[in-house]
């Protein structure tokens, strides 16, 4: 690591000669390697974009010129020259660097970038900015992982197209996203790809038509939207970036410059296995890319997840209105199984979430029940066609909500903290969440069936249940029925979801006898459930993973303020502030709903 030891900032970085540039990148790819498969992390994307990293840095004045993002699990390489390089071994940790740009992390990282197709927006609103105060820089979007799918990466380049700024536009294009991209753009770059592998000096001729202010030979969808496209050029070619970077920025008005890459570049595992496996494989031997499990097969319980996905296909085997949607995760909400089965009626639409939401409204329209495979953050980018498309015309939608509540590593662009207070407030929408493996295919199956009318979202965790042997025979749930899990005294305590664990584990540790309620529900509310527990219970403990404001708990609190004012409720959740990364272990103690904190409320509540 010779070269990279000498680097701590782009500063240091623009003193090297250019012939020292890839063998800089051979170092800085053999360092990410190395601290990622001991302490984990997102790596193929990361290691596909060093050569660009480094050319970016080289060329553009950083951190004067801006340099945008976009997905942030990018940028590795990025953090580490950018004066972080002895620090990246606390990346994702808790209290160390955040896996994404944070804005509050570094003067490089210009914008936070967790959810994907930002960039454009973000670089163009700094672009008129500094229009506006006069201020002469470069504007740079590095947009990549299939991020121009998203709508709102069109949305910013129709508007990009006549701003009046020298917006420059990077398409990191290596045909993935998580799982392999999908959909007409995919394949129009595919051809783009294909021309450029049979006329490699092209870029040479598009510089040379530019500056001499000719039109190019052949328009494309870039050039319509008013564009000057460059490319396609080898991404991984750093004296080809370095010069193409030069040029371009001397030109006025608009610019995207197509770049193509190889996830997992460099690292022979990632290059030649399954890229949506080493997209964030987790720990591993650096050696020999061997994946380092910590249980053996067999001798824990499965993921929720994969639950859903295999109870779905049961479902679908019995139900043939069923068809699943996606807007980009097949295999991180495991809709994988269901595409195996029944690839017809399964529907990955890229990064699309509020087409999701509405193409499932569509389908509702017309007789099928489209299950709508979401993780809760993501959710969050469809609010609209959540209540436009679906909850005003009361269409049936099943959404099984994934990640719902603190996510671990990821951090707070990732957390499904907000679900349940933005949900609850929407008629026409059950909202249900399962304590373990059996409960979650109890409430899909009673989603499915004909007599429930109205939309369903079941929300559940990432990571592991607690069953080993979780596959049930189907059993109908009462909608808006809880159960009450150990009879006890004075105190109640009321969890929703998997947060009934926590409780379980605090009750072992406390002395006292307090009454334990999974209520399963939180809209309909099991008001009759709370109507009896106020008779003869003084205090209220409520335990969710999603927002105290708005949540769980403010749901029981408004019952009780108006029918049993004498009822005392401490609501214990997620509070009122952003919640940072790390295990999910430390962010349940970070926000005090572990099961010593869970104890020492109820010992409080005990107290006269």
């Amino acid at each position: 690591m010779k070269l990279l030891s000498s680097i701590d900032n782009p500063q240091d970085l623009r003193k090297l000669q250019r012939s020292d540039l890839d063998e800089l990148a051979r170092e800085l790819r053999e360092f990410i390697i190395s601290i990622v498969a001991e302490h984990g992390g997102h790596l193929g994307a990361s290691l596909g974009t060093v050569e660009l990293t480094v050319a970016l840095h080289y060329i553009y004045q950083t951190p004067n010129d801006l340099l945008v993002w976009d997905v942030g699990h990018q940028a590795y390489g990025h953090k580490i020259l950018t004066e972080r390089r002895e620090q990246f071994h606390t990346n994702r940790k808790l209290h160390g660097l955040s896996g994404f740009p944070k804005r509050a992390e570094s003067e490089y990282d210009t914008f936070g970038v967790g959810h994907s197709s930002t960039s454009i927006s973000a670089a163009l609103g700094m672009a008129l900015a500094d229009k506006l105060q006069k201020k002469q820089r470069q504007h740079v979007a590095v947009i990549g992982d299939a991020a121009m799918q998203a709508g709102m990466a069109f949305e910013a380049l129709n508007h990009a197209g006549t701003a009046g700024t020298n917006l420059t536009v990077v398409l990191n294009d290596n045909c993935m996203s998580i799982d392999p991209s999908v959909g007409a753009l995919n394949q129009f770059l595919k051809s783009s790809v294909d021309r450029y592998r049979s006329e490699p000096n092209r870029i040479y001729d598009q510089l040379e038509r530019a500056f001499a202010g000719k039109p190019q030979p052949d328009s494309n969808l870039f050039e319509d939207l008013h564009f000057s496209y460059f490319g396609p050029i080898d991404g991984h070619d750093i004296e080809l970036l370095n010069h193409v970077f030069e040029k371009t920025q001397q030109l006025e008005g608009p610019k995207l410059i197509h770049v193509i890459t190889k996830k997992g570049k460099g690292y022979e595992p990632a290059e030649t296995g399954n890229p949506t496996k080493w997209h964030a494989p987790g720990i591993f031997d650096a050696a020999t890319g061997k994946v380092l499990k910590k249980e053996k097969p067999g001798e824990k319980a499965p993921k929720f997840q994969d639950v859903f996905g295999q109870s779905l296909v049961e479902l679908a085997h019995q139900n043939e209105k069923l068809v699943g949607i996606t807007p980009a995760m097949p295999t991180g909400s495991s809709l994988t199984f269901m595409m195996d089965e029944f690839p017809q009626r399964t529907f990955d639409v890229g990064i699309a979430e509020q087409h999701a939401v509405t193409l499932a409204a569509g389908m509702a329209t017309q007789g099928l029940l489209p299950v709508v495979a979401i993780y809760s953050t993501f959710l969050q980018r469809a609010y609209d066609q959540l209540i436009h498309d679906v909850a005003i015309q009361n269409l049936k939608v099943i959404f099984c909500i994934d990640r719902a509540g603190l996510v671990g590593a990821d951090g707070p662009t990732h957390h499904g903290a907000y679900d349940i207070a933005y949900s609850r407030c929407i008629p026409n929408l059950i909202i249900a969440a399962p304590r373990n493996e059996h409960e979650l295919r109890n409430l899909l199956y009673t989603a499915q069936l004909d007599e429930v009318k109205q939309s369903f979202l079941i929300r559940y965790p990432r990571g592991r249940g607690s069953l080993i042997d979780w596959k049930n025979d189907f059993e109908k749930v009462e909608i808006g029925k809880g159960e009450i899990l150990k009879d006890g005294e004075r105190v109640a305590v009321l969890s929703i979801g998997t947060t009934s664990r926590l409780v379980e584990k605090a009750l072992t540790e406390t002395k006292h006898n307090p009454t334990h309620a999974d209520m399963r529900f939180v809209k309909p509310l099991d008001t009759a459930l709370i109507d009896d527990l106020a008779k003869d219970h003084k205090v209220f403990i409520t335990v969710e993973d999603g927002a105290k404001k708005g949540g769980f708990g403010s749901a029981v609190a408004e019952y009780v303020a108006e029918h049993h004012p004498g009822i005392r409720v401490k609501i214990l959740g997620i509070p009122d502030e952003v919640i940072e990364h790390g295990t999910q272990e430390e962010l349940y103690s970070v926000i005090g709903s572990n099961p010593a904190t869970i104890r020492t409320q109820i010992d409080n509540a005990f107290t006269p």
